[in-house]
């Protein structure tokens, strides 16, 4: 991109919806953020959050710097009608990106495809670096935006997986998960299951992306003695993260904000051993021992949207793609 151009490119949903980006650059685009900001280079301070005292809204509000790509950028995300129906609830999130070599801005974006795709590049992350050696089965809970490309992204950290499990009640919602895993992997399916216990404990790794309203809840008890669980969204019942062996977060911090429904009896949740960014730059091992239950908790650090927006905003320049705003004169 021209580093002397002034003008603010902005890069609509139907924009950013045209660009192609294969599994692997989102992965590596990720995964290069986490091991800048365990190296000290990056920062990603604590979000800001606000919500009515009826709740039926939340916004948040997080800055980070890319030290790799030398990039600050500012995200937020609205979501309204929390106690509604999926279809009634409203929901925008928006990236802007500035250079911080020239002090020029970048581009501003929707970052609902950079979500949707971080998110379950993180599971697959976390999943490589957490499953036992010889994992062959994976369990899916949910089929909503974050579960339709969970099972994709699996694979690409961890091809060995041969047995892939979904547990999800929406017709349509199955099969988009079906669509996506045949898209990007021609001739795999994935088994619908009934008895998620059975599933559960069938499965060396489970990913639960389900949505707040889910019935679904995986207890410990359901587990082999080498899995690995997930939580990116609902799902796992509190006894996953309370009777683990060891627990991942992407971020201790925000896992005590945003984990509180874990919590046990006292309003307590057990401390974590590991962050994701001190894993991924081999500073710490996750497993330590044969047979232990390993909890990861994915909350998305902002880092990891900035670098994958950014790599975004330069596909779009590339391909002449947005709006170009002369924003301040």
């Amino acid at each position: 991109m021209d580093r002397d151009d002034t003008t603010l490119r902005v890069l609509s949903t139907s924009d950013l919806a045209g660009l192609d980006i294969s599994l692997t650059d989102v992965v590596d685009t990720v995964e290069q953020a986490y091991r800048t900001l365990a190296a000290g280079r990056s920062d990603n301070p604590r979000k800001l959050t606000v919500k009515p005292a009826d709740g039926h809204s939340v916004a948040y509000a997080m800055l980070g710097r890319d030290g790799d790509r030398d990039v600050v950028a500012t995200k937020t995300s609205y979501k309204h009608g929390l106690r509604e129906s999926r279809d009634r609830q409203h929901y925008y999130t928006t990236l802007t990106l500035y250079d911080d070599v020239t002090g020029l801005p970048v581009a501003m974006m929707d970052c609902s495809r950079v979500g949707s795709l971080r998110t379950p590049a993180v599971s697959a992350l976390l999943a490589r670096e957490c499953a036992a050696p010889g994992a062959s089965t994976a369990l899916l809970i949910g089929t909503g935006t974050q579960g339709r490309l969970a099972l994709p992204f699996l694979l690409t950290t961890l091809p060995a997986l041969d047995r892939l499990l979904l547990s999800g009640t929406h017709p349509d919602g199955v099969a988009a998960v079906r669509a996506e895993l045949a898209r990007h992997f021609p001739g795999r399916d994935v088994e619908v299951v009934g008895d998620l216990r059975t599933a559960a404990k069938e499965a060396d790794v489970v990913v639960a992306t389900a949505g707040a309203h889910t019935t679904a809840a995986v207890e410990a008890d359901w587990l082999g003695p080498d899995a690995t669980t997930i939580l990116v969204g609902h799902g796992l019942a509190p006894s996953t993260l309370h009777r683990a062996d060891r627990v991942v977060a992407t971020s201790e911090a925000q896992m005590r904000v945003t984990g509180t429904d874990l919590a046990d009896a006292d309003g307590a949740l057990p401390p974590v051993d590991l962050e994701l960014p001190a894993v991924l730059s081999g500073a710490s091992e996750v497993r330590t021992a044969d047979g232990q239950r390993v909890f990861a908790y994915n909350s998305g650090l902002v880092v990891t949207d900035i670098a994958l927006g950014h790599r975004f905003a330069q596909l779009a320049a590339a391909q002449g793609l947005g709006t170009e705003v002369a924003l301040w004169t």
